[in-house]
């Protein structure tokens, strides 16, 4: 007879014996029992709530001279049994991560019935509810595209963002740097409100200015990052001035020469991973023009890729850095340069991410325009799938 069958007779045998709290302990032994999807099925065979079921297993004493089982007995995990089946799930939404910059939460666009198809090609069996679980195990979730999707949704968006997935594999596994670069959005310098709650001593929370209004003593912070994706480390680089192309790069160098070259000594490229607008985008012939010196400079190739518009949000650096100096320093008002490079600086996570930031003093002149011979001399060549949105500059 069908295992099933038998847990479902054996249920409706003893429920009506039981009261409320003795029916969830029963369900949740016999959830415990048959391992994994456990809750799930006992669910829908009792017809009783998988929170019930849950609140049950909570109930059930932890000591073990209280256990009916061995401890570590039952059916073994199916990441166990499938070695490799975690990170072969991780590999295949890498390239459809998405990420809030304000909260540490990160979604696929993926579905697990996709994900699912993708893992039978390479040999894997998994359940839907089995995705799904190592998903959520790793703070993901799904959401719809009305959630993800900040403008209009470009045809090769998705095969953009396996070609940048694959390209980082292929950096990585040689040695070679993969740098996600951005700028944060400006901060006030000041006793100004900062989004968020900390704790604090009992109706005494921090006093801070009623109104808004720009300091031009103190004026705004720019913090613009650059994430490296292979070693988890951050470098922020925080000036006053305007962010423009100029800075951006400056900062690129900042983080090559402080943390980039000691940690690839044999790099020979350096890819770059940006947004296709603002101060680094795929339009601004300044950001062309100071990658060609910077390559001029250090003999890295630099390869780059843009992220198609309306995008933003896929970037790594906004959901594996900037989310993260957000938290630490909610509900703090940055009253000064000083503690806004102190709060970014003491920014860690449990996954090990390290971030330093620097004061960059340097002012940047606004509106310096590329002419049609000097962009003629940048040494750029670019792929035939979107040569706007991919290209590797050399040195001249």
């Amino acid at each position: 007879m069908d295992t099933n069958i038998l847990i479902k007779q054996r249920i409706d045998t003893m429920l009506p014996y039981l009261n409320e709290k003795q029916s969830r302990l029963y369900l949740a032994g016999e959830a415990l029992s048959y391992g994994w999807g456990g809750i799930t099925l006992i669910s829908n065979l009792s017809g009783k709530s998988p929170k019930i079921i849950q609140l049950g297993i909570k109930e059930i004493p932890e000591a073990p001279e209280n256990r009916i089982r061995r401890e570590g007995g039952g059916r073994k995990h199916e990441k166990e049994k499938q070695p490799g089946l975690e990170q072969a799930i991780l590999a295949i939404v890498e390239a459809h991560t998405v990420g809030d910059p304000m909260r540490v939460i990160i979604w696929t666009s993926k579905s697990v019935r996709n994900i699912q198809k993708e893992l039978q090609g390479q040999g894997f069996k998994s359940s839907h509810e089995l995705i799904r679980h190592i998903l959520q195990e790793n703070k993901y979730s799904l959401q719809s595209n009305r959630r993800t999707q900040e403008g209009g949704n470009h045809p090769d968006r998705d095969v953009q963002f396996e070609f940048i997935n694959n390209k980082s594999k292929k950096f990585i596994a040689n040695n070679q740097p993969v740098i996600s670069v951005d700028c944060k959005k400006k901060e006030l310098i000041g006793n100004y409100k900062n989004n968020g709650k900390e704790w604090v001593k009992v109706r005494n929370p921090t006093e801070v200015n009623v109104y808004d209004f720009i300091d031009k003593t103190n004026g705004k912070a720019s913090p613009y990052g650059v994430y490296d994706v292979n070693n988890n480390r951050g470098w922020v680089s925080v000036g006053t001035g305007s962010d423009t192309a100029s800075f951006s790069v400056s900062t690129i160098r900042s983080w090559w020469e402080n943390d980039g070259k000691i940690l690839y000594p044999k790099a020979t490229k350096l890819y770059v991973n940006a947004d296709g607008g603002g101060s680094n985008g795929l339009k601004n012939r300044l950001w062309k023009s100071e990658l060609q010196q910077f390559s001029n400079d250090t003999g890295l190739k630099i390869h780059v890729s843009h992220l198609p518009a309306g995008t933003s949000k896929w970037n790594k650096i906004e959901h594996r850095l900037f989310s993260y100096i957000s938290i630490n320093w909610r509900g703090k008002p940055l009253t000064s340069l000083a503690v806004i490079i102190g709060l970014i600086n003491g920014t860690t996570t449990e996954s090990g991410l390290k971030v330093t930031a620097r004061l960059d003093e340097k002012e940047y002149k606004t509106g310096i325009k590329i002419s049609d011979e000097e962009f003629e001399k940048i040494n750029i060549k670019r792929y035939k799938f979107h040569g706007e949105w991919n290209y590797i500059i050399r040195p001249n």
